[in-house]
């Protein structure tokens, strides 16, 4: 799949911009509570999943390691009847590929894929969630928000993540707190008829315990 630079607005503090993948190994460091994959999908992709019927975007959740995730991708596809072609093969290679530099990263021998599409204002409110780590990706509509909140109130400046941009977070488990303050949301969408898809990769260390 081909990337083009996406349009990042300034980051909050302690949000890292990588224009390449291999400079997401910001993320590590303790200054760094998220980073963000300035990339862009190629415009004849993302003509191609915004214009899919929503029955049609792939859906599931399962843990499982690195390595199985381009087929159960493939086979999520399969159950959705998405369209065969050459756009289905980028975006299940693209997963595939985030769930290789994501679990590379976290050091980690299982993945947690959340594949959904979403229609209503689920996980509306800005929040920290109670993971390690996570790596969050839409691939159609509005992307993650997120802001600083020193308070724990709602953010007096909301950036939003270009769509096909990764963004990587920390959560509450993390284990060395991240800077204070940074907090995200699913964009607010019900009743405007947007449907997004988004991708969400969890670092799994005991999948007994999950």
């Amino acid at each position: 799949m081909s990337f083009a630079r996406a349009k990042v607005h300034p980051a909050a503090i302690g949000v890292a911009i990588a224009d390449r993948p291999e400079n997401l190994q910001d993320f590590l460091e303790p200054s760094c509570a998220a980073a963000i994959w300035r990339r862009q999908l190629s415009p004849d992709f993302q003509a191609w999943i915004n214009g899919l019927d929503p029955t049609n975007l792939p859906q599931g959740r399962i843990i499982l390691r690195p390595d199985a995730v381009g087929a159960a991708v493939n086979e999520l596809c399969e159950i959705a009847q998405t369209p065969t072609g050459p756009e289905r093969d980028q975006l299940v290679m693209d997963i595939d590929v985030l769930a290789e530099i994501f679990a590379a990263l976290m050091q980690t021998h299982y993945i947690r894929l959340r594949l959904q599409p979403v229609t209503s204002n689920a996980c509306r409110k800005f929040h920290i969630d109670a993971i390690t780590a996570r790596l969050v990706c839409t691939y159609r509509g509005t992307g993650t928000q997120y802001g600083l909140s020193p308070d724990g109130d709602d953010p007096s400046r909301v950036f939003t993540v270009p769509t096909g941009a990764p963004i990587l977070l920390r959560g509450t488990l993390w284990p060395a707190n991240p800077p204070a303050g940074l907090l995200h949301r699913s964009p607010p969408i019900e009743g405007t008829g947007e449907t997004r898809l988004i991708l969400v990769l969890d670092a799994v260390f005991d999948p007994e315990d999950d």
